[in-house]
């Protein structure tokens, strides 16, 4: 097992992170070893490059670095002075703030992972700063334009029926796609109105959802139920394909493409932008800052505050009825 892998399984089975950001994490320490090594950046691999098994079980494994390359000896003999290059030959590339920032992210955590184990005798990423980023502001989509989207289904089907009671969810609840398509039978509690939801990090949450987005829910497992396939679905699931099987978080983005094709909204807009409307909707009807901190799931109250910043109609409502020159 290679450094790297060490550290893949420590994300993995100790800090209980995704097998895509394990898969992130890896190629981001791939291509600094390909650049200590002289790499010049065209064979670089991508996130795309690195393996891993399922979550539950197995071992996260990378990509291995090109044979002339000893990656245990380059990364355990990295100094301050090599990062400061990795950053400039960063710019030099004109990846993003963000882009830069997330691979110096990674590169504290393996560093800190490293120390830890005694692998290095210091951190080489103690003097380094993380660049400033960019504010920007999340895109949300107008009340209107959520209706216009959630109609637009054909419900008459399954399938319909399934990306109805899909979208409804997403937007009732705010919850982030993987956590979506994660959704199991059980998680749904129709008595209390709430789900039971599988978070970033093995963090678990109670969220409301409302009583249409349950009533679509049921709408599409009545469906379901009655389709002649049904003995051979998964019966976890809530939401399955085609094939009866758990729907992918790719799938999820494949069907509201098509969605917003149909009904004319722009195409850039994902299925984390309804997490945004959601988020900014409930601010702009008076909810509390911390409550949808929770309902988010959010761990830092400081990651919620970004959308007050786009709040802006209920501040400038609250500013025009109680200041007396406004």
């Amino acid at each position: 097992m290679t450094l790297i892998d060490e550290f893949l399984n420590y994300l993995r089975f100790e800090r209980h992170f995704s097998p895509h950001t394990a898969k992130c994490y890896a190629a981001d320490l791939h291509q600094f070893v390909e650049f200590l090594g002289g790499g010049t950046g065209s064979q670089f691999p991508t996130a795309s490059a690195v393996t891993g098994r399922p979550p539950g079980g197995g071992t996260a494994v990378a990509a291995p670095p090109r044979a002339h390359v000893d990656a245990r000896e380059v990364l355990k003999g990295v100094q301050t002075e090599d990062v400061r290059r990795f950053l400039a030959f960063l710019t030099d590339r004109e990846y993003s703030k963000s882009t830069t920032a997330r691979k110096l992210a990674t590169l504290r955590s393996f560093y800190k992972f490293c120390l830890k184990r005694s692998y290095v005798p210091a951190n080489p990423l103690a003097a380094i700063r993380t660049p400033k980023q960019e504010k920007r502001l999340p895109k949300f989509l107008e009340e209107s334009e959520v209706r216009k989207l959630l109609e637009t289904p054909d419900v008459s089907s399954l399938l319909g029926a399934r990306d109805r009671a899909m979208l409804e969810t997403m937007y009732s609840t705010g919850v982030r796609v993987s956590e979506l398509v994660d959704l199991n039978i059980e998680d749904v509690d129709t008595t209390n109105e709430c789900l039971h939801i599988h978070g970033k990090g093995k963090k678990e949450r109670l969220t409301p959802i409302s009583p249409t987005a349950l009533a679509w829910i049921k709408h599409y497992m009545d469906m379901r139920r009655a389709d002649p396939r049904a003995a051979s679905f998964d019966q976890k699931p809530v939401f399955v394909n085609k094939h009866g099987k758990r729907l992918s978080t790719r799938s999820v983005r494949r069907k509201l493409d098509k969605y917003l094709s149909i009904c004319g909204l722009d195409p850039a807009i994902s299925p984390h932008t309804l997490r945004h409307s959601f988020a900014t909707h409930m601010l702009n009807r008076g909810a509390d800052l911390r409550a949808v901190q929770e309902l988010l799931g959010h761990q830092s109250l400081s990651t919620t505050q970004i959308y007050t910043h786009v709040t802006t109609n209920r501040m400038k409502q609250a500013y025009d009825s109680a200041h007396p020159r406004a």
